[in-house]
């Protein structure tokens, strides 16, 4: 393997300018990369990455395939030293994590600390290391990726953008620049942004076919005036699962104890399940029930077409996978850092939702379904 691996790449410590100097010969060269040595030992980028790294033993890889890989890499001649990395393209193995949130999301009972979990678990996986942005950069306290027109983020090799609230022209401006990046939450953006996202309007109609197969077809739904893609996703969701059932809208504006006489009125006549888009609103709206002797489940499902609270963790409906979207988000940049064609690398992931019970879900009691 020696003559014919090596005959391809010379040693040597690239420089940002571009020619190399082979360190044994003194000769021009290219630094072997990641690729070349998993183009020749036959094995994904990502297995390369693991053994190079020390982790083969979190992959379940082979004994044979570790040794082939570093059989390889012995013979291109590969330092997988960070310095040699930085001076071979600027690389330095850090990942930024930024979020629009004026609050670091690093207490577990924060809606984003899932995500940094898988997050920061594929970051151990690959041998790479994380760098959170959390300073204010405006004068009203909010944050921003851009300082006086410079990218703040950039030393890092790329980027996970969280939030609520992202600045649209921050993120064009980002992608126009060519800096490596991947949204978590999809977001009406121009041209194409790579990001990963759950399937909302899929889970909201499951949902609903959930529902009927309980035998609830008779359903309140609250609705809600927020602006953002999972909304209008769920939105979506729901129009298309309602042609199939008895539905009564209402308005999620109002208060709970106003949603609760509603329903009150609506329960009394064959609505048996209420859904609403958050949990907290049917935690509130369960309170206003039972202080009107209307019991949940016994009375009335409620389902939220969100997660949980951590505090009350029971309530029933969708189970957003924010842990695997961390981690897809960090698979789907690594593919843009890593791919010898990151143009044409994965840049969109929408992952199926999941559902539970919980303790506000149950089937149509028999005494209502002879009704």
């Amino acid at each position: 393997m020696g003559s014919s691996v090596r005959s391809r790449f010379r040693v040597g410590a690239d420089h940002p300018g571009g020619n190399t100097m082979n360190r044994k010969h003194g000769t021009e060269s290219t630094r072997p990369r990641q690729a070349d040595i998993a183009r020749l030992a036959g094995v994904s980028q990502g297995t390369v990455s693991l053994i190079i790294n020390g982790r083969a033993s979190t992959g379940r890889i082979l004994d044979e395939t570790r040794d082939r890989v570093l059989s390889v890499a012995h013979e291109l001649g590969y330092v997988p030293d960070p310095a040699a990395r930085r001076l071979a393209g600027g690389r330095n193995r850090l990942i930024g994590i930024f979020t629009y949130e004026s609050v670091f999301p690093l207490s577990h009972h924060d809606f984003y600390h899932p995500f940094l979990v898988g997050i920061e678990e594929q970051a151990e996986r690959h041998g790479y290391d994380l760098v959170l942005f959390t300073s204010a950069t405006g004068t009203s306290g909010e944050r921003g990726i851009f300082v006086d027109g410079q990218n703040r983020i950039g030393l890092a090799d790329g980027a996970i953008i969280l939030g609520r609230e992202m600045r649209t022209e921050e993120i064009v401006s980002l992608r126009n620049e060519g800096y490596p990046f991947t949204l978590v939450g999809r977001r009406d953006i121009p041209g194409e942004v790579p990001y990963v996202t759950a399937d909302y309007r899929r889970g909201t109609v499951d949902a609903f076919a959930e529902l009927a197969r309980l035998g609830h077809t008779h359903v309140a739904y609250v609705s809600s005036s927020d602006d953002t893609h999972p909304a209008h996703e769920r939105e979506a969701g729901y129009q298309e699962a309602a042609a199939a059932l008895t539905v009564v809208e209402l308005d999620g504006s109002q208060s709970a104890d106003g949603l609760a006489g509603s329903l009150a009125e609506l329960i009394a006549t064959g609505t048996s399940a209420v859904v609403t888009h958050y949990a907290e609103t049917a935690i509130e709206v369960e309170a206003a029930l039972a202080l009107r002797g209307i019991r949940v489940p016994d009375d009335v499902s409620i389902l939220a077409l969100n997660d949980p609270p951590d505090d009350d963790p029971s309530i029933g409906g969708l189970r957003i996978p924010r842990r695997e979207m961390g981690a897809m988000a960090f698979d789907l940049l690594i593919d843009q850092l890593e791919s010898d064609d990151p143009e044409h690398a994965p840049i969109r992931r929408v992952l199926p939702t999941g559902f539970a019970a919980g303790r506000t879900v149950a089937p149509l009691p028999q005494h209502r379904r002879n009704a």
